[in-house]
């Protein structure tokens, strides 16, 4: 049966894919879409993406991830999205004294490109501080033990910006939004009455404020709150945050650094160039995350603004990783202070896959797109694609991307095995826990 594209469509979630659905439904024909978020304005601060920027590259050892990745890399190319694409280079690599797991990611990373046909000519090997420094001649650390490689095609994108810019657009567009902690947060969906589960149906949503809104299509693209409106979710999603810190520079040193290559040592975190507007230089410490589990739900969710760790905070282990990562490279840095510090949250799966999916029991009324696992973002200018097609085709026809039955294994710590996290998970809780206890102790 033909899809009715004038029918209402709601979108919770004004993250990356949030409005790149909403894009994607509105160039498809859909002539009736309203986005819901909790913020006030765009970019959300509830988006994973509210950020400065995101790495954008497409070594996967899975080709099925790679091949979209490049599609998305393509994108990133045209009009509407190249003015926040930065096509830098990428630097992958791993520290004289990093695991073994460390090492054999950077080797089957390199294995997935270093003979694919649209990398190959771009590849560098890099074996040591000289190969380094012909790419980073700015750096003038040790890089103790350096090996890896510099991939010419992948860069980062702005992904403030880009969310901005796409707003922008929508709303040129036609697209409705719905903003505030009021009138913008979704708190229940909405169901018809009937005995049948065969018969269910999302019908809408209802927002804090106790308005309702009637849709003939709800799609959940609510990123590492999802759970809190379908609990079923939280069975095989965690929300896992991962910490992002900055070091504010002067426009001298901005000057100096830009232009360098995103670098990304397996071991120990990565960095950009710096931001020419903000003159912010944003680094990310890397592990195995954090989770906020609820052990008796089984869940992990964002803690509530009553429980959220201090402001401007990261864990004191992640701090080190990201000192060392400059004594290694950029040492007349690495005593400065840390600013605009914090926890950034995403959707994450034990096999780090998506879920774009109708939610059982609702037949074709609710999607739920979901488990970005924090390589998400460099998708956005595709990831609209998958809904348009999931609502044409009536069902998902990839595997990976079903909802996936309970596991038993939410608010788990799981993913460690994931290939590119070198780490284990921990509880947030925990963490912030025991560095106020010792904070105490020094007084």
């Amino acid at each position: 049966m033909p899809v009715d594209k004038s029918e209402s469509v709601a979108i919770i979630g004004a993250g990356a894919w949030g409005l790149s659905t909403a894009l994607h439904l509105i160039n498809a024909g859909y002539s009736n879409v309203t986005v819901f978020d909790q913020a006030s304005e765009i970019p959300s601060q509830y988006s994973g993406a509210y950020d400065l920027n995101k790495i954008v590259r497409a070594e996967y050892e899975d080709e099925f991830y790679t091949e979209l990745a490049l599609k998305a890399i393509n994108r990133w190319k045209t009009p509407l999205w190249g003015s926040n694409f930065h096509q830098a280079g990428y630097v992958l690599a791993t520290s004289g004294a990093a695991p073994e797991k460390a090492v054999h990611h950077l080797q089957t990373a390199l294995l997935s490109v270093k003979d694919h046909p649209a990398f190959a000519q771009g590849i560098v090997p890099l074996n040591g501080h000289d190969d380094f420094q012909k790419i980073y001649w700015q750096f003038s650390g040790p890089m103790t033990g350096f090996r890896g490689y510099f991939n010419r095609l992948a860069g980062y994108a702005h992904s403030s910006n880009t969310m901005a810019d796409i707003h922008k657009h929508l709303a040129g567009r036609g697209v409705k939004f719905v903003f505030g902690p009021v009138e913008g947060k979704v708190v229940k969906l909405l169901y018809n009455t009937t005995r049948d589960p065969a018969q269910q149906r999302c019908t809408g949503v209802q927002v804090q404020s106790g308005k309702t809104y009637q849709a003939r299509r709800t799609i959940l693209c609510a990123g590492a709150w999802a759970a809190t409106l379908v609990p079923d979710i939280g069975s095989f999603v965690d929300a896992k945050c991962w910490s992002v810190a900055h070091v504010k520079l002067t426009q001298q040193e901005c000057d100096y650094l830009r232009g360098i290559p995103v670098l990304n040592v397996r071991d120990l975190g990565f960095f950009f160039e710096p931001d020419p507007t903000t003159k912010l230089f944003k680094l990310c410490p890397l592990g195995g995350g954090y989770v906020n589990s609820n052990k008796g739900k089984g869940t992990s969710l964002p803690p509530s603004e009553s429980l959220t760790a201090p402001k401007n905070y990261i864990p004191a282990s992640d701090e080190e990783k990201l000192r060392r990562l400059l004594r290694e490279t950029l040492p007349w840095m690495a005593d400065r202070p840390f600013v605009e510090q914090k926890m950034c949250w995403f959707a994450d799966t034990s096999d780090s896959e998506y879920c774009v999916d109708f939610v059982p029991n609702s037949g074709d009324s609710l999607v739920v797109l979901t488990g970005d696992s924090g390589h998400g973002f460099k998708m956005m200018p595709i990831v609209g694609e998958w809904v348009v097609k999931l609502l044409a085709d009536g069902k998902q026809e990839l595997p990976r991307w079903r909802w996936k039955q309970s596991e038993g294994k939410g608010g788990k710590e799981w993913g460690d095995d994931v290939s590119w996290r070198v780490g284990t998970t921990k509880q947030i809780g925990e963490v912030i826990g025991e560095q106020n206890r010792m904070a105490k102790a020094r007084l």
